[in-house]
């Protein structure tokens, strides 16, 4: 069972765009406040990147926590649904977009509605609850949320070799209350 999970992994990987990563790489500046959003397990991959984010030294936050300012013209906008559907995602980055927000979305249909908000599209073709993206034996959208994490994973150490951040760095920014 593992290998079989594991070549899903790999097969939806192997898909995922580098250019676009290229693309998603140039919205990132550590002068630009970052909001991200998403719900359910999505939302979970939304709060694992922004703590990365912050590890190597960017100023984010995620949508529905207490301590999240408001959003302005000039803020960069992540918005994660596999199937880039989700009412709530689409009314909030609709509104990020009035606003002057630039948008990177990432979901699994490159012709959904999140996709066409977008100013910036990273396309992660694993399965979702709704049936876009690659087939997977795995319940409703595990295999997007799996490659969305690793891709995630890929995009902040690709910012953090551009801007430099040394693991060492990052770890300064790690929560540690020993």
């Amino acid at each position: 069972m593992i290998q079989k999970v594991m070549d899903e992994i790999n097969t939806v990987m192997q898909q995922v765009d580098e250019t676009q990563l290229e693309q998603a790489l140039a919205l990132f500046d550590k002068q630009t406040r970052i909001f991200i959003t998403g719900a359910g397990r999505s939302g979970f991959q939304a709060k694992s990147f922004a703590m990365r984010l912050m590890h190597i030294g960017y100023t984010d936050f995620v949508i529905g926590e207490t301590i999240t300012p408001s959003i302005q013209q000039g803020d960069l906008w992540i918005a994660i649904s596999g199937s880039g559907t989700t009412s709530g995602i689409l009314k909030e980055t609709e509104t990020a977009k009035k606003m002057g927000l630039t948008i990177l979305a990432i979901t699994s249909d490159p012709t959904s509605p999140l996709a066409i908000l977008a100013d910036t599209v990273l396309i992660v073709p694993g399965a979702t609850k709704t049936g876009s993206g690659i087939a997977s034996i795995q319940l409703l959208s595990t295999l997007f949320d799996q490659t969305v994490h690793i891709t995630l994973d890929v995009l902040a150490l690709m910012i953090a070799q551009k801007d430099q951040t040394s693991n060492e760095q990052a770890l300064h920014e790690h929560v540690n209350i020993e």
